[in-house]
């Protein structure tokens, strides 16, 4: 052990004052020596930790008190010493022993308090209950304390309650493929759940730790043996608090400026720690750049969440920079929103009733856009950080916090959460018993009541109708019911895929928009069996724009059964059409209106031409000249799906899906 002696003074906290030399409530002169000699042991100095050297003085403490059972002074300074070298329990019962011995020993109940304190902060929620509340009944007790012996027993109370009604809750390690003797912490996942990115603290060949991104990919129920991201995302600095885009191509993550001999400076920004971007297109991660606009601030910026649209930037800021998964201090929840010009905007601290004067840290925005996890040490709960939940309503604001309750929560410091997209499956990070070193990921399944709205993700490839060529290309999916854009995104340059998560038992509008391609747009209800995790998976043929006589069906335009009356979910799709037609003012288009093969002839095509001209004129009223547009009823006489065709269907619901491809509205190109 490396120790320095301090010759000119001695650290001792301010309670110790009671036990002046000179003073000491014992007349065993052996007893006073040991003690002499425990102080004199506290003015050496631990190089390695920083600390006095408390183990030996607590060693010359317990000589004392084995001279003298009845020497309060003696276990007073042995439970400050334990107090301040993270002996917790002993400190506990040396403070008991105190009053137990001496009950008079403190005129202002300090004692009361610190073991109040310290019994909170190791779960003893009974005992901590009372001594807070003798405390208050000091007349000379300290105004700050009193404040704090109130939280004290607010938190107590709480977490009492708590244990008595636990929910359900047995985390299972994840296994040798992402855990090792190293801290493994801040999950991060794709929504189709089969890669798993997180932080590992290294030790590198220079004896630094530092931190590095791991990905590990599921296989048959296991996650696979975690690979290093590639060595322009990790550095020989500090990378950590990943988000995922729900597809996995987007990564925002924490860089660091730090000095090492030798390795010069790490990833440059705005203050300590800021916020980067990387973008993988094919299987090539491009080189992290500083997020750009009002995200990054001289302050430390850290612990991203992404939300499933990819609008949304939740974060943690605060004035000082911390190392690892636990070191988080006067941190707040910000929330930035994307800019149309690809910046973030000025990023704002979200409400007082999420923020607390104390710190939250470990944020998650879960794939359904309203639901928040957090983990904060200034909410009620059972003591340290702990993991709350809150809602987005409809109108903005948020829920105030829920607790995830105990066991999820403990005296213990909770953070890194992570929440599966069907809302089922959570993984965290811990230190407890058993594990396989440090940090550890754990898995659980989330109690109901603590869920939220199950997500499910979609899956296509954006291609040419033609040379099946894939394509990079512009999608949205939009909420029918309120005609809310959930989802903007781009399909892979070279692959031509995308993946998007999205809230279950919903009508979405799919519009898909390219350069030299006619738009293109389907409608779809995302229901899926209660138990099934298979994704929705919709192909994007593009039709090129060259060629006259190409037709596209306007799969987003609704009519109100057996009428010519256009819904209002019609309007996003036709307006989206109308500024098509601007954006190509040399473009004429014939508007045709097609029926099922069910019911009168004669009747089907005049309900066919009233709908065609019932988009002809909406599409005047946005401005499109009546001399690019025509339009024409076509009855039944063009199914896509023939009569004989629908006979062979072996259920109904099969045979009303084919009626329903039946009924459409289209536009032919008649001029480019």
């Amino acid at each position: 052990m490396k120790k320095l002696v301090l010759g000119f003074f001695i650290l001792m906290t301010a309670a110790c004052s009671t036990a002046q030399p000179g003073s000491w409530d014992t007349k065993s002169k052996k007893a006073i020596k040991y003690v002499e000699q425990a102080m004199e042991a506290t003015r050496v100095i631990d190089l390695q930790t920083g600390l006095p050297d408390y183990a030996t003085a607590i060693y010359y403490l317990d000589k004392a008190i084995e001279k003298d059972p009845l020497f309060s002074d003696a276990y007073l300074l042995k439970a400050e010493y334990c107090m301040q070298s993270g002996r917790n329990m002993e400190a506990i019962e040396a403070y008991r022993k105190v009053l137990e011995v001496n009950p008079g020993v403190s005129s202002t109940g300090y004692i009361y308090f610190d073991l109040a304190l310290l019994e909170w902060s190791q779960g003893l929620y009974t005992d901590a209950l009372q001594h807070a509340k003798v405390y208050k009944t000091f007349p000379g007790a300290n105004p700050e304390m009193l404040i704090e012996a109130d939280w004290v027993i607010l938190n107590c109370e709480f977490a009492i309650d708590a244990i008595k009604h636990p929910y359900p809750f047995n985390p299972v390690n994840v296994g040798a493929g992402v855990n090792t003797a190293d801290p493994e912490y801040f999950p991060t996942l794709t929504v189709d759940q089969q890669q798993l990115l997180f932080t590992r603290r290294v030790t590198d060949s220079r004896g630094f730790q530092q931190e590095d991104f791991f990905v590990s990919t599921s296989l048959e129920g296991y996650w696979n043996t975690g690979e290093p991201m590639p060595k322009n995302i990790n550095t020989p600095f500090n990378e950590g608090a990943p988000t995922f885009a729900p597809d996995g191509r987007t990564l925002i993550f924490v860089g660091c400026a730090v000095d090492r001999v030798g390795y010069g400076e790490g990833r440059r920004g705005y203050g300590s720690c800021d916020l980067f971007i990387t973008q993988k297109v094919g299987n090539t991660w491009y080189d992290p750049i500083n997020l750009s606009g009002g995200v990054n601030s001289q302050n430390w910026e850290t612990q991203p969440s992404l939300s499933a649209d990819g609008k949304t930037l939740y974060f943690i800021r605060g004035p000082i920079r911390g190392t690892g998964a636990s070191n988080i201090r006067n941190g707040d929840i910000y929330v930035s929103y994307l800019l149309k010009d690809g910046s973030w905007s000025e990023a704002k601290k979200l409400p007082d009733n999420i923020n607390t004067p104390k710190s939250e840290a470990s944020v998650l925005i879960h794939p359904d856009g309203k639901t928040l996890y957090f983990a904060s040490n200034g909410h009620v709960g059972m003591g340290g950080y702990d993991l709350y939940m809150s809602t987005l309503r409809p109108d903005g604001t948020w829920s105030d916090p829920k607790n995830l309750g105990y066991p999820i929560n403990t005296q213990n410091n909770e953070n890194s959460l992570l929440v599966f997209a069907d809302g089922k499956v959570a993984v965290f990070a811990s230190d407890r018993e058993g594990g396989m070193g440090d940090l550890d990921l754990y898995e659980f399944e989330m109690p109901e009541e603590l869920r939220p709205t199950r997500t499910i993700y979609m899956t296509g490839t954006v291609f040419d109708s033609k040379t099946n060529a894939k394509l990079q290309a512009e999608f949205r999916l939009v909420d029918l019911e309120t005609g809310q854009e959930v989802i903007y995104s781009y399909s892979d340059a070279k692959t031509g895929s995308f993946l998007v998560t999205l809230p279950v038992n919903k009508d979405y509008g799919l519009f898909v928009e390219k350069e030299g391609y006619l738009p293109y747009s389907v409608n779809f209800t995302l229901s899926v069996p209660e138990n099934s995790t298979d994704p929705y998976h919709q192909d994007i043929p593009l039709v090129p724009r060259n060629e006259i006589g190409g037709c596209v069906t306007l799969e987003n335009v609704f009519f109100d059964l057996d009428s010519y009356n256009l819904r209002s979910e019609s309007y996003i799709e036709l307006d989206k059409l109308a500024q098509y037609l601007k954006d190509n003012p040399t473009m004429k288009i014939e508007l045709q209106g097609h029926t099922d093969t069910q019911g009168d002839d004669k009747h089907n095509l005049e309900l066919s031409d009233n709908r065609a001209k019932a988009v002809y004129e909406y599409l005047i009223t946005k401005g499109i000249a009546k001399e690019r547009l025509t339009y024409k009823g076509y009855g039944e006489t063009q199914p896509v799906v023939s009569d004989e065709e629908i006979a062979k269907l072996k259920t109904d619901k099969e045979k009303k899906d084919a009626h329903q491809k039946n009924r459409r509205t289209v536009y032919k190109i008649t001029a480019i």
